[in-house]
């Protein structure tokens, strides 16, 4: 059953932020909340998409696996956010795998009962339009963000998300295990290792699973500095 604090975070979600308030707890009474133990398995690639999800808490990983064989991790997911509803209100397949990264709640609702109540109610299918299109530049972002910075920008900009302050000094503990942190990154864990280190002199450190930082601010501008480290393309002849 949700809580007080179930309905906040669902309200401020990404999925349900723009459905008017009425709308929205009508609606959210018909789903239901879901524990997930670390390692368990939500669904899996290929599976009919029935539900639509929102995490409450944990870390979910949504993981593809390619015709090579090989296992991308795609995206991992923390409270507030939203994942299956493009592929359940297409009527469609899951195009990932989704675990549970750490014990995580989720909140699942049938991609039936929302569409019976988009039947009705043509504001919740502009607010599920709109949330689509966020996560459609979310994945632009991301995109940029793995073609435009070096592997130590990229896991900057992570642990500036992580950071519990937006300046100054803090300490975090990481959120999950390191290759998967990796994996997140698009970098081998070698590489993050690597990244790590090439961070110190910017005033960060990790010790077991313990990231501490110097200076927001010293951290945020190695992130827009511009890469002069990275080889220059060739121009065409």
């Amino acid at each position: 059953m949700l809580d007080k604090n179930d309905i906040k975070m669902l309200r401020n979600s990404v999925l349900f932020q723009d459905v008017p308030l009425v709308l929205l707890d009508d609606l959210l009474v018909n789903g239901s909340k879901r524990k997930l133990a670390r390692g368990e398995t939500l669904f899996v690639q290929g599976d009919p998409a029935t539900c639509l999800y929102v995490v409450l808490s944990g870390w979910i990983k949504l993981g593809r696996l390619t015709p090579a064989g090989e296992d991308i991790v795609v995206a991992v997911y923390t409270k507030g956010e939203s994942f299956g509803e493009a592929a359940a209100l297409m009527g469609g397949t899951y195009p990932v795998t989704v675990e549970a990264a750490e014990d995580s709640v989720v909140y699942q609702i049938t991609a039936r009962t929302v569409a019976d109540a988009i039947r009705t109610n043509p504001e919740l299918a502009m607010a599920m339009l709109a949330a689509t299109f966020r996560h459609n530049h979310e994945l632009v972002l991301e995109i940029e963000d793995m073609k435009g910075h070096t592997a130590a920008q990229r896991l900057a900009t992570f642990l500036v998300a992580l950071a519990p302050v937006a300046r100054g000094s803090c300490t975090f503990t990481l959120p999950y295990d390191k290759g998967l942190i990796a994996a997140r990154l698009g970098m081998k864990p070698e590489s993050l290792s690597r990244s790590f280190a090439n961070l110190r002199s910017d005033g960060v450190t990790v010790q077991r699973g313990n990231v501490s930082v110097d200076d927001l601010d010293i951290l945020k501008e190695f992130i827009t500095a511009e890469r002069s480290t990275k080889p220059k393309s060739l121009p065409n002849c």
